[in-house]
């Protein structure tokens, strides 16, 4: 029997945008419906990427920002081979909190690094691998600096200041729009999902928007129960 190709969703936004409870409560759907699902973050989601992620987001550690780009691409290659990869071909669904989006807004945008690169490096890390949808949330940056603060001590990539996020904030805002993404085929189809109001209303948004873009895995009767 074929089994056909799982899809891989991704959240991406700017700190505080809600990606991680977006995630989060889409899985819990998707779970009461008896419904399979594999839930990753970036960085980490194994041994090797774990370990990454405490390096990368421990305050106070001095990383050269080439160092890490390319840390974060090696967490990539190792998640996408141990964990992703054998999820689609299972035909899963793979929800991925980051991916290749927060790549090009902090190490290009917000670090400044090559963009020729940083591809280079991602084509390498993912194997070709293209995300089938990117949810890219958004919210005003007054609500989600609240948002951040309110979730404790700032991580290493949070403390990087008001003028490396401004720069992040208005790489994500360029990934909404269509030049930029028939400019970067290799991060597919993005879509902007509004991220402000109760965190139930934004779940019926993003469900609407996978019933729109994935009818076969999202049908509309079954989107309508949130």
């Amino acid at each position: 029997m074929t089994v056909t190709r799982g899809r891989l969703i991704v959240f991406e936004g700017p700190e505080g945008a809600g990606k991680t409870t977006q995630l989060r409560l889409l899985g819990e759907w998707l779970a009461a419906q008896g419904r399979a699902y594999t839930g990753v973050r970036e960085p980490g989601g194994t041994a090797l990427g774990n370990e990454i992620r405490r390096m990368l987001l421990e305050p106070g550690r001095t990383i050269d920002p080439r160092a890490e780009a390319l840390l974060f691409m090696a967490s990539r290659a190792q998640l996408i081979a141990e964990v992703i990869q054998p999820a689609l071909a299972q035909g899963e669904l793979v929800l991925a909190d980051r991916f290749l989006l927060s790549t090009y807004a902090y190490q290009v945008m917000g670090r400044g690094l090559p963009l020729d690169d940083v591809r280079a490096g991602n084509r390498l890390a993912t194997g070709g691998l293209v995300p089938d949808l990117t949810i890219l949330l958004t919210l005003p940056a007054a609500i989600r600096d609240a948002r951040t603060r309110a979730r404790g001590g700032p991580d290493r990539i949070e403390s990087a200041g008001d003028a490396f996020h401004d720069r992040v904030e208005r790489a994500f805002a360029d990934c909404a729009s269509f030049a930029w993404q028939a400019a970067h085929p290799e991060c597919g189809l993005i879509t902007a999902v509004d991220a402000e109001g109760a965190e139930r209303e934004v779940l019926e948004r993003v469900i609407g928007v996978l019933a729109t873009r994935m009818p076969d895995r999202f049908p509309l009767p079954s989107a309508a129960h949130v």
